[in-house]
């Protein structure tokens, strides 16, 4: 074998080998994607400590520095709850299409790589 064909060969296993990794690695995000949308429904679930982000009266602003203790109407702890609720659902849902496409991407990319390489590896042997 002469060293060009040596680094021919060489070419080819690598760019099929890293198509393959490729396809592998999308295929398991996808996988893992799915498990957790239909199946494990609450492992990607964001638990946040609720704070109430309020503006503050001068009243009250008065009765805290007495040493008096302001708490949020229920009104207010309601609508917030909702507010949060809303936020985590749409932050789900964004980051599982970000997850979905980069596994597509993946296998996109991938496949061909893997699958172009892998047939001149073959047509060669």
């Amino acid at each position: 074998m002469s060293k060009k064909e040596i680094i021919r060969t060489i070419y080819l296993y690598l760019f099929s080998l890293v198509g393959l990794v490729l396809v592998v690695i999308g295929s398991v995000r996808a996988v893992n994607l799915g498990l957790k949308t239909y199946i494990f429904k609450n492992a990607d679930r964001v638990i946040i400590y609720p704070e109430m982000p309020r503006p503050v009266t001068k009243d009250e602003a008065l009765r805290q520095a007495q040493g008096v203790e302001v708490e949020a109407s229920e009104e207010e702890q309601e609508k917030f709850k909702k507010e949060q609720a809303d936020y985590q659902r749409q932050e789900a849902r964004s980051r599982r299409e970000r997850e979905i496409t980069d596994a597509i991407a993946m296998i996109v990319v991938g496949a061909p790589l893997f699958f172009y390489h892998w047939k001149l590896v073959q047509r060669d042997r």
